[in-house]
């Protein structure tokens, strides 16, 4: 497969140690590039209807926000970054939240190409590092908060991201969001218990059903802080 002019053999195309020990790698076969964790699939160029509803269901609430102020995390391939510039008008500024330093360098490389380079956007600032890190030091600031790190609340790509989804993580998410804020979460499939601790943290929650290839769903959690 051809991507920017240049030929992309199939196999493990990079890989990395996480910290907590585990291989992280990009794979490409058939077109197709994924990133895996100990092999298993974490995220793939196949589809990006999910992601990129992820930014429509977090931005749609921003109305004529001049200068919205916008915290991905997540980077992946990069379709919900890419959607939510789409979405976003020419003064947003956005912050992309990325634990991985390799998933920050293959954006700007092949997977990159698949959705225009958004990281080249002047609107974009990369902060490398876990989302409760960049969080816990901002207090009313986003208009926005866009989580897609894990495959959802119960399914942690990384032990220590268990804690964005407990009461004292999401009050830190709540505390850093202005007080008509949202936080939307992509999660795999429906977790009821999750909606429970949102609305204990004091947040007003709707859950929108993802439709995916016709059969099986996706979730995002879109809780807005109200005070």
């Amino acid at each position: 497969m051809a991507v920017g002019g240049s030929w992309i053999a199939d196999g493990i195309l990079d890989r990395t140690q996480t910290p907590d020990g585990h291989e992280l790698a990009l794979h490409h076969r058939n077109g197709v590039f994924t990133v895996r964790i100990d092999g298993h699939e974490l995220i793939s160029s196949r589809g990006r209807g999910s992601e990129e509803a992820l930014a429509d269901v977090g931005c749609r609430w921003l109305g004529d926000t001049a200068r919205p102020q916008v915290l991905v995390g997540g980077l992946g391939i990069g379709y919900t970054l890419r959607a939510a510039l789409d979405r976003l008008p020419r003064r947003a500024e956005v912050t992309v939240v990325e634990l991985f330093t390799h998933v920050v360098r293959w954006n700007r490389g092949l997977l990159g190409a698949l959705v225009g380079y958004p990281l080249d956007d002047p609107r974009v600032t990369v902060a490398l590092g876990d989302v409760l890190g960049v969080v816990a030091i901002e207090h009313g600031r986003y208009d926005a908060i866009l989580l897609d790190v894990d495959n959802g609340p119960d399914t942690p790509v990384v032990e220590g991201n268990r804690r964005l989804y407990e009461p004292q993580g999401l009050a830190c998410l709540r505390s850093a969001l202005a007080p008509s804020g949202v936080l939307a979460v992509w999660s795999a499939g429906d977790v009821p218990e999750f909606v429970d601790r949102l609305q204990a943290t004091g947040f007003t929650v709707e859950t929108v059903a993802i439709p995916v290839a016709g059969v099986a769903r996706h979730i995002v959690y879109l809780a807005r802080r109200t005070d």
